[in-house]
């Protein structure tokens, strides 16, 4: 896992057994009830000993039918019982995935806090699923049966010493097998992992970039470069499942040598009087029960490694997720914003992108943000809209800290919209209220004609119902780009963030994004642009300069814009204060 830059909420390792009450009971349940099924298993060894020695030995009739009679209502309880487990493990993978999968999908839209690519991100929602399946199918059977292997052990040792040594060596070469297959197929599996989510991340690359390959002739290239990762992946994988799928054989050959020995020197000892002839059988059935365990271990170590490797990445990642703490519900912001030398570094990389930040906005301020490309312009405003993480310093809306705020709390008092618009699958109506199941539809009305998209909407022919499919794509750039802006703008929001807010904008556009500016900051609100065409810093009062990670400006937009709306300034600057700010 990625070096974490956010503060942690637990300092203790958080596992997945954690998130579901009363499971440890339930597993402990489970080994027993595994306890009385192999003490049930015994019933085969039992009766074939009862019928050679006693029945047969007896020729007695009702003997050999109360016996049997014995044997089947046995069984049949060791069946129920056996069908019983099976369907509790099956609910318990059910209740995993149940209370985990949103916590996946926590990882999935916080994954710019742990600086994972989306193709890391879902894996963690394949890790749910993983152990889902696992729990419902016979590897832990395998896992719950080998602690009663010396049970059987001992049953056949009690028959005879040398026929319980002999199944003693078996289970150790067994065993012996097992740790094998762990030591030969972690490393490929571990490989052929990381080459699966490589493979993943590459794919969604190219759906999310189908137009340009297509476009500019790269498919081929493309679909090569795809191939190449997706022969590695199963390469490894081929390798991973040879070494397991030998072992398997060998494992299966093996425990039928044993078997035949354990029949073989039974003869023997028959032979010489050691041994009765009842006593073999049972020797047999004992033995291969014995094993069998070990033997369905080795078959499903794939799956065992696999849920195992999916446990530890959500120990992982839980122990790093941060969780709504209980906290005050503290009042709506209504004053200022106050950033106190602020340092941040990309949650990817670790590297650091600004550096010793500071400066404040009153209410009813707006602060265009300019500067070179690179500069960390974007990465101010992922850090203000509580996006990325902060290494040093503190963000405050009147003087809370944004850590004293459940995030989405603070998130209601905060309108973004991103540089790279993206809408979700879902209604227009349902994307500008941020898909509040109790929206209120005079404030989506409000917040569409304060981004002056409300005459675009209804002009469609299902108007605000119209849906959008995946990422909006059945709307044109500009017109994402101002439903994005009426989605910053719901509810009226204190604090607005806009990235590159007029990059996909026609003139109207841009006359109604300086009208939505200055009606944010006519109510009280603060607003941060950031832009590098002037027009979109029309309604601004202050202006702030990045460059090279710093803040090299920051003053009113008269002191540092020309009268071409070019910057003043093309050097760091000693720090300029807007009028009240601090």
């Amino acid at each position: 896992m990625r070096k974490k830059t956010t503060r942690q909420v637990f300092s203790k390792k958080r596992t997945p057994l954690d998130e579901l009450t009363g499971v440890r009971n339930i597993l402990i349940f489970v080994f027993a009830v595994s306890g009385v099924v192999n003490v049930l298993a015994l019933t085969g060894s039992f009766y074939m000993l009862q019928i050679y020695d006693r029945a047969l030995t007896s020729q007695s009739i009702p003997t050999l039918l109360a016996l049997s009679a014995l044997a089947i209502g046995l069984y049949l309880i060791q069946g129920i019982l056996d069908v019983s487990r099976s369907q509790i493990l099956v609910r318990l993978g059910a209740r995993f995935d149940q209370k985990l999968a949103p916590l996946a999908h926590k990882v999935v839209i916080d994954m710019p806090r742990f600086g994972f690519s989306t193709a890391e991100a879902n894996e963690r929602g394949r890790d749910v699923d993983t152990l889902r399946s696992f729990l419902g199918g016979q590897g832990p059977i395998a896992l719950f049966d080998l602690p009663w292997m010396p049970l059987y052990v001992a049953f056949v040792y009690a028959l005879h010493p040398t026929l319980g040594l002999l199944t003693i060596a078996g289970a150790v070469v067994l065993t012996l097998l097992t740790l094998l297959a762990e030591i030969l197929t972690k490393k490929h599996s571990v490989a052929a992992q990381k080459a699966a989510v490589a493979r993943a991340s590459i794919s969604d690359s190219h759906a999310r970039n189908a137009d340009v390959i297509r476009a500019m002739g790269f498919s081929n290239r493309a679909i090569a470069r795809f191939e190449k990762i997706n022969a590695e992946h199963l390469s490894l994988q081929t390798k991973t499942n040879d070494v397991a799928g030998t072992l398997g054989g060998i494992s299966k050959v093996l425990r039928m040598i044993l078997q035949s020995a354990v029949l073989g020197v039974g003869a023997y000892l028959t032979i010489n009087g050691d041994l009765s002839a009842g006593a073999i059988i049972a020797a047999s059935i004992a033995s291969a029960r014995a094993l069998a365990p070990v033997d369905l271990a080795i078959s499903q170590w794939k799956n065992v490694v696999g849920a195992r490797r999916s446990y530890t990445r959500l120990t992982e990642t839980l122990t790093s997720l941060e969780t709504d703490k209980p906290v005050v519900t503290l009042p709506a912001p209504a004053s200022s914003l106050k950033v106190e030398r602020i340092t941040v570094a990309a949650p990817s990389t670790g590297a650091v992108v600004l550096s010793d930040i500071s400066f404040e906005l009153k209410a009813g301020q707006a602060t265009g943000i300019i500067g070179p490309s690179g500069g960390g312009k974007s990465t101010l405003v992922r850090a203000l809209s509580g996006v990325w993480p902060l290494l040093r310093g503190h963000v405050r809306l009147d003087e809370a800290d944004y850590a004293q705020w459940v995030q989405d709390d603070l998130g209601r008092h905060i309108g973004y919209l991103p540089q790279e618009v993206s809408l979700l699958d879902g209604t227009i109506s349902e994307n500008i209220s941020r898909f509040d199941p109790k929206a209120d539809g005079r404030k989506i009305l409000e917040a569409a004609k304060a981004a002056g998209v409300h005459e675009m909407i209804v002009r469609l022919p299902d108007g605000y119902e119209t849906e959008l499919g995946p990422n909006g794509t059945s709307l044109s750039a500009g017109q994402r780009q101002r439903v994005a802006l009426a989605r910053a703008l719901y509810d009226n929001p204190f604090l607005v963030i806009l990235d590159e807010p007029n990059s996909n904008l026609d003139a109207d556009g841009e006359a109604a994004l300086t009208v939505a500016v200055q009606s944010v900051r006519d109510r009280g609100g603060i607003v941060i642009v950031v832009a590098h065409r002037p027009s979109a810093l029309s309604a601004c009062d202050t202006i702030g300069v990045i460059q090279n990670g710093k803040l090299a400006a920051f003053g009113p937009k008269s002191e540092i814009l020309g009268q071409n709306g070019i910057a003043k300034v093309a050097n760091p600057l000693p720090l300029k204060k807007a009028k009240g700010a601090a």
